[in-house]
């Protein structure tokens, strides 16, 4: 791998990604202006079931970060069936009965505020919720579940406890979304034959290529290609500051989360 590649493998030290990440000017911008209207915020911020924007960021959010919750439920002991019922019951209850009004906007972290209202729908909700099938009285939230226990599946056997497969998971889940977004930002450059040939770099594939290579693939001078791996990860580091702000209350917690979400996935 070229040693000015980031490596964001699971496996890898998270202190060169925090390093990267924490400081600089790509990250920041005057007044935190980018955060004001974050996902998370807009939720908390209205806290009006009736409000259309703060209805349509949790929304979002919901469907970006379910699987999380899946992995939950399945490592609490539920069937594979049971946990796509109880998933599906608990973001329709979710988006229904505004449960976010309970969330402490000074600490509201999306990630620790869903595991502890599914915590506490499993304990208080399941046995009122078993009774009403799929189709029924529920208003369903589309969420892709027919490839949940497949999904699952593939994660590899441990010992980790229900809430360390929920932390994973939102790690994992939280990358991917990146990685995805950088992939658009890059498509509406025009730009999508250098995001791919350039994203080893960023995932720690073994698959990297010495610059001499990449440059020859790409028809670029070695040289350029470092200027590109520099702006990918400049744009990376961006991109996923950002997404981190869509899930927590205040800018100053973006930091902090950072560092958790790396804790979460050195730990394999």
């Amino acid at each position: 791998m070229p040693k000015d590649c980031l490596d964001l493998s699971v496996t890898a030290r998270p202190c060169s990604v925090l390093s990267m990440t924490s400081t600089g000017t790509a990250g920041s911008r005057p007044g935190d202006a980018w955060f004001v209207s974050t996902r998370w915020t807009v939720v908390l911020s209205a806290r009006d079931p009736d409000s259309p924007h703060a209805a349509a960021a949790l929304e979002t959010l919901c469907r970006t970060y379910w699987f999380p919750l899946y992995a939950y439920v399945r490592r609490r002991g539920h069937s594979p069936t049971d946990a796509q019922d109880l998933t599906q019951e608990f973001f329709a209850q979710l988006l229904t009965h505004n449960w976010v009004a309970r969330a402490d906007r000074h600490k509201g972290r999306f990630r620790s505020f869903l595991l502890m209202a599914m915590s506490r729908f499993l304990a208080n909700e399941w046995d009122k919720q078993r009774t009403l099938k799929r189709g029924g009285q529920m208003q369903f939230v589309p969420l892709p579940l027919d490839t949940a226990e497949t999904r699952y599946t593939h994660e590899p056997a441990d010992a980790a406890t229900p809430e360390q497969a929920f932390e994973k998971q939102w790690g994992l889940t939280l990358l991917e979304e990146v990685l995805q977004r950088l992939g658009e930002d890059y498509k509406q450059d025009g730009k999508t034959i250098l995001f791919d040939t350039l994203k080893p770099c960023l995932i720690g594939s073994r698959e990297t290529q010495p610059y001499a290579a990449l440059a020859a693939d790409l028809k670029m001078t070695e040289g350029a290609v470092k200027v590109a791996v520099c702006r990918l990860r400049e744009r990376y580091r961006e991109r996923l500051k950002a997404e981190i702000a869509h899930t927590v209350g205040a800018p100053s917690e973006v930091d902090a989360e950072l560092r958790h979400l790396f804790r979460v996935l050195a730990r394999g």
